[in-house]
């Protein structure tokens, strides 16, 4: 197993000889490790049933394990997704702007990769081929990081991806794979400033907030999913009862799933038991405050972190409030900055909430699980940025580039 410095040495390399690629190659390269994620679908499942038997020992939630869950359609998924990130225009090597000085000199800003990108994320397989073929095909190598949960799988993809580079004429050090899954080699990694550029967490609140505690590298952080949904006074209610529905169950254990509902008070008599009956087919957990569980009589009580938790799974918070402004104070105080949605008939309601919730994505009268760069015509994302400088939303393509200028001259002298 290599050192962390031996992987950061090699990641530089990569990087060098991935400046000089042509965008056919790096699409020769995608197409093949495509192929080859298919080719090879059946060891990469057996390898993945060994974290799940692993997972359901360490007792981890059907939420989780279904995170975790690999199977031939989730792999061709994963096939086809390359395959997407492939047919993209290339986002390097694009003149952003130019223009001639009065002295002669010709300046342009390019378009350019970030380097070496390392990627720490936890037990979601899928992400170690999503990572991988953005950071390639924007010209970056890249060093993965996952977790423990989801090590053999991971092993595996990355033994795939690595021998299909190989073959379509790419070094294999382009992508990476720390197997050390310990605490020490993620603190080790958010350090290596001497080989990474630009390094992105994507997982939950602990793994978030140990990065950007930590890292001495530069971080695009990406989101915590404490997504709210508010059900405004003037909202339809079939319409807010589906889309709660839609935002909490169709996959809870991801960051852009509803986390906490907020009723306002005329109406919650009437939304809020027909919202409930809806997540009641999928067995879904409500902690509720006083009013909320004056209603819901099986509601159970919330409590002042449940405000601000990520569940992950079939939980979530509900609250009612008085005003529009009771709601988006409740937002900016809780919220992650992630995805927030309005229910409303109101106009006037609607511009206001958009306009004053503080978020990458603010949706009105839709489920905040379109928060996705493929739902948003970006293709694949690594994660959703909830910081504000670089990059916000879905971390696509484009964001995992940086500029340069570039000036050409005749002799002039300052």
């Amino acid at each position: 197993m290599l050192t962390l410095k031996e992987i950061g040495i090699n990641a530089v390399c990569a990087k060098r000889f991935l400046a000089c690629v042509q965008g056919n190659l790096k699409n020769k390269a995608l197409n093949t490790i495509s192929s080859a994620l298919i080719d090879n679908s059946r060891s990469i499942i057996k390898a993945n049933l060994k974290d799940l038997e692993n997972g359901k020992k360490a007792g981890l939630s059907s939420a989780l394990l279904d995170r975790l869950s690999l199977s031939e359609d989730r792999v061709r998924s994963m096939a086809e997704g390359v395959n997407q990130i492939a047919a993209m225009d290339d986002p390097v090597g694009r003149t952003l702007s130019g223009a001639t000085r009065p002295n002669g000199l010709r300046i342009q800003k390019v378009s350019v990769p970030l380097g070496v990108i390392a990627v720490i994320y936890e037990a979601r397989p899928n992400v170690s081929s999503d990572a991988a073929a953005l950071c390639l095909k924007a010209g970056n190598a890249v060093i993965l990081r996952g977790g423990k949960e989801a090590i053999y799988s991971n092993k595996a993809i990355v033994e795939v991806m690595r021998d299909a580079l190989e073959n379509a004429g790419l070094p294999k050090d382009c992508i990476q794979l720390v197997e050390d899954t310990s605490r020490k080699s993620a603190n080790a990694l958010m350090k290596l400033n001497e080989y990474v550029d630009v390094l992105i967490p994507r997982g939950g609140a602990g793994l978030i907030n140990a990065v950007m505690e930590n890292s001495t590298i530069p971080v695009i952080e990406t989101g915590v999913g404490n997504c709210h949904t508010y059900v405004d006074c003037s909202a339809d209610l079939n319409m807010a009862a589906e889309i709660v529905f839609n935002a909490k169950t169709s996959r809870p254990s991801v960051c852009n799933a509803c986390e906490t509902v907020l009723i306002h008070r005329d109406i919650a008599k009437k939304v809020l038991p027909e919202i409930v009956k809806r997540l009641r087919e999928k067995n879904v957990v409500i902690k509720g405050d006083a009013e909320v569980c004056s209603i819901i009589r099986d509601a159970s009580a919330a409590e002042e972190e449940d405000w601000s938790r990520e569940y992950l799974d079939y939980i979530i918070a509900a609250k009612i409030v008085g005003s529009l402004d009771e709601a988006i104070e409740h937002i900016t105080r809780y919220g992650s900055g992630h995805s927030e949605c309005i229910i409303t008939e109101n106009h006037g309601n609607a511009m206001r909430f958009l306009n004053e919730v503080d978020a990458a994505a603010v949706y009105v009268n839709a489920s905040t699980r379109f928060t996705d760069g493929g739902e948003f015509g970006f293709g694949a994302e690594i994660g959703i940025s909830t910081q504000k400088l670089h990059a916000r939303g879905p971390l696509g393509l484009e964001k995992l580039t940086s500029e340069k200028y570039i000036i050409f001259g005749n002799g002039q002298i300052r």
